[in-house]
C-alpha cells in the first residue's frame, strides 16, 4: 500500500477519534437537569406498608420510590428491594413499614450535578437509580440508568436504532407459549 495513503487513513482515524472524545465529554459533561426523561420523584412516607410502596411502583411503572419523613428523603425502596430482602425474609408486604427494607440514606446527586457524575456513581455503586434533591435534602427527581442510555442513544439513534438483530438471537419462527 502506498505510503501516503496509510498517512491519510492515520490521519482520518484520529480525526475522528478527537471527535469521538469531544462529542462524549460534551454529552457527560451536561447536567442531569438536561436528560428529557426525568421524573418528578413518587414520594412515600417512611410509615408506608410495603404494599403501598409496590403498589404506587406499579402504578407509575416505576423500579423506585423515595421514602419521606416530614419532606426530607431519609431513604429509598426498589424492585431488588423487593427481591433480595421482603422475598428473603418472608413477611408480608401488608402489614410491614417501608422503613424496615429501604436503603436508608442512600447517595444522591442534585439536577445540577453531571450526567457524567451520576453515571460514575451508578457504575460504583452498583446503582440503577440515584435520588435527586435540592440543598434541604427535599426529593426533586430521580435519575435512572434508563434515562441515561435513552439520552446518549438521542446522540447516535443512526448507530444504536438501526443495528441488525444478531442471526443467534433472532425471533423465533414458531409461536411460542400460550
Amino acid at each position: 500500500m502506498d505510503h501516503h495513503v496509510i498517512l491519510e487513513e492515520e490521519t482520518i482515524a484520529e480525526e475522528r477519534s478527537v471527535e469521538a472524545a469531544r462529542l462524549g465529554n460534551d454529552i457527560i459533561s451536561q447536567p442531569i437537569r438536561r436528560l428529557p426523561s426525568l421524573r418528578a420523584p413518587v414520594c412515600v412516607d417512611r410509615n408506608a406498608s410495603v404494599k403501598e410502596a409496590i403498589a404506587q411502583m406499579t402504578e407509575h411503572r416505576i423500579g423506585c420510590v423515595l421514602i419521606v419523613d416530614d419532606g426530607r428523603l431519609v431513604g429509598v425502596f426498589t424492585e431488588r428491594d423487593v427481591l433480595r430482602k421482603l422475598a428473603a425474609a418472608e413477611r408480608s408486604a401488608d402489614g410491614t413499614a417501608v422503613a424496615e427494607f429501604m436503603t436508608a440514606d442512600p447517595e444522591c446527586l442534585t439536577l445540577d450535578d453531571g450526567i457524567g457524575f451520576a453515571m460514575n456513581l451508578m457504575s460504583i455503586g452498583g446503582f440503577r437509580h440515584i435520588p435527586l434533591v435540592d440543598g434541604e435534602r427535599r426529593p426533586t427527581g430521580v435519575v435512572a440508568m434508563r434515562a441515561i442510555v435513552d439520552y446518549i442513544v438521542d446522540y447516535f439513534p443512526r448507530q444504536v436504532l438501526n443495528l441488525p438483530p444478531a442471526p443467534q438471537l433472532s425471533v423465533p419462527r414458531q409461536r411460542e407459549g400460550a
